[in-house]
């Protein structure tokens, strides 16, 4: 008998030393986090706006570090892919910062997977923190295996914060994972790891998501548990501050869980433009009580840069000058930029970058793409092509970003800039190979495309095209309104124009400049000019 008892008051012990953890308490977190950066290194300017920088999101983690009670610094993924630093370093640079700034978990992000298992692998044994992905099993791949996990468990504030990571449902489509990469069910897995960590006594969950501003918003709804979701994916920018434009929602977006527990959503736009800061209170129970101190911090030239990570970065961009000089195709013709002529719209060299941005997204499911007149800065010499001479063709810093439009869509948002002509050709979108049209000038200005074929096939109004436009016209710029209002679905890659260029002169070499006739005038005077 004496022996029975000593054995079930063992169990007792052992139970409440594994399964019944210490007391939770209430406790105020901050968490500090970024997405999409997309290896903008160095601060960039776009329309006249000097942003980012790796040197100035260090000062203003550091500075929020030491104010803010029990900071956490956390990536939402895609740290991979968008400038020369990743062509150069594949994402070491970026590591290098990451480790310095002390970040403490980051979300694998569908370009993650962009240079194959082997690249990422490095990364990830590199990090001094795990990269996260519950809908993913990694484990048949070499490489990989046991270097991506479901969660992570980080002691803040003498608490325990879970965080589970989850990937793009779109990851197999938008990106190129080795076979042995498996996607699972983004719903289940994710609870599943949710459920794991509550059961080890982790009552304070965020979610690092990298599947989208909306879909997280629908996820919520789904799952149990989760108190925040910190997202990427869909470069979105939430909340107001100065110097920043329109927000597509607020910061934090509130939503509740399946027991209609709050649950705080935030995302901190792309490219380090703006570090996300919340303050997130937690009662006793581990469920949100509060916020404050929520919005997006733009990273602007009013802040100081961290010296270190100053001379970090000119150390990195050293030989980045060589890959500028490097020889990526040749043109024996040369491509000239324009040529609007009384017949014909011409433009070889935007018939070049048209069809680059269709082969960089076929893969996912479009069939035409599109750039404006303003977006092709220059043509190409004959002879060789180096990747900075790229650049000058598209110095923009434009993302590709996939669209689906009806057909009536796609044919309004075609002949909303087409006013202009013949004088002008501002605003005219030129497609790529397989997709043409004719333009009447002779027609009221809303109606003056006839003719218009999408991928070899006349257009019809009820169908449905998945397209590619620069984010400047996604985002409405040169007129197209009607792009950015679009409400159906919308993807920024986060492939750089000028990537997707160099990709396609490599593929392609060499290249020539022929006109390609895919636009065609009719009912202009003779003396049509040359566009500007």
């Amino acid at each position: 008998m004496r022996q029975a008892i000593r054995s079930a008051v063992l169990v007792v012990v052992l139970l409440g030393a594994h399964a019944w953890p210490a007391l939770a308490k209430a406790i105020t977190i901050t968490i500090l986090h970024t997405n999409d950066m997309h290896a903008h290194v160095e601060p960039f300017t776009q329309h006249g706006h000097e942003m980012g920088g790796y040197a100035r999101q260090a000062t203003l983690i550091e500075r929020y570090r030491a104010s803010d009670p029990n900071p956490i610094v956390l990536s939402a993924g895609d740290t991979f892919q968008g400038t020369l630093y990743f062509n150069v370093y594949h994402g070491l640079a970026d590591l290098a910062f990451m480790n310095y700034a002390g970040y403490q978990a980051m979300a694998v992000g569908n370009h993650e997977f962009d240079r194959g298992s082997a690249v990422l692998a490095r990364f990830a044994r590199l990090a001094r923190f795990p990269l996260l992905a519950a809908n993913l099993d990694v484990s048949g791949d070499k490489e990989l295996a046991g270097l991506i996990k479901p969660s992570t468990v980080l002691e803040v504030g003498g608490e325990r914060i879970g965080i589970v990571g989850a990937v793009t449902p779109e990851l197999l489509r938008i990106s190129t994972p080795e076979p042995e990469v498996k996607l699972l069910d983004l719903v289940s897995s994710v609870q599943r790891a949710v459920d794991a960590l509550t059961a080890a006594g982790v009552d304070k969950v965020i979610l690092l998501s990298h599947i989208g501003y909306e879909q997280d918003k629908a996820l919520a709804p789904q799952l149990r548990d989760v108190d925040v979701i910190v997202g990427g994916h869909s470069h979105t920018l939430l909340g107001t501050a100065p110097g920043l434009p329109q927000p597509f929602g607020p910061y934090p977006t509130v939503a509740k869980d399946r027991d209609g527990n709050t649950v705080l959503i935030v995302q901190a736009w792309d490219w380090g433009r703006v570090l996300g800061r919340i303050e997130v209170s937690f009662d006793d129970a581990g469920r949100v009580t509060s916020w404050a101190d929520a919005a997006p911090v733009p990273v602007v030239p009013a802040v100081p840069e961290d010296p270190t990570v100053r001379s970090m970065v000119a150390a990195f961009a050293l030989p980045l000058a060589a890959a500028r000089d490097a020889v990526v195709g040749h043109t024996t013709t040369g491509v000239a930029r324009t040529r609007v002529t009384p017949r014909h719209a011409d433009n070889p060299m935007a018939d070049v970058v048209t069809d680059a941005m269709l082969a960089a997204t076929v893969k996912s499911g479009a069939v035409a793409a599109f750039v404006n007149s303003g977006g092709v800065r220059a043509g190409l010499d004959p002879g060789p092509i180096t990747y900075g001479e790229a650049i000058t063709v598209q110095p923009f810093n434009n993302t590709l970003v996939e669209l689906d439009l009806t057909g009536a869509e796609l044919k309004a948002m075609l002949e909303e800039t087409l006013g202009g002509l013949p004088k002008s050709a501002a605003g005219l979108l030129y497609p790529s190979a397989g997709t043409s049209y004719v333009i009447d000038i002779r027609k009221p200005a809303d109606d003056r495309i006839e003719r218009l074929e999408v991928g070899g096939k006349p257009l019809q109004a009820g169908a449905t095209y998945r397209i590619t436009l620069p984010s400047f016209i996604a985002a409405g710029g040169d007129g197209h309104a009607l792009a950015k209002s679009a409400s159906g679905y919308r993807y920024d890659t986060g492939i750089l124009d000028v990537d997707a260029l160099v990709d396609y002169l490599k593929a392609h070499d060499p290249i020539d400049g022929r006109l390609a006739g895919r636009v065609t005038i009719v009912g202009a005077p003779a003396a049509a000019g040359r566009e500007r």
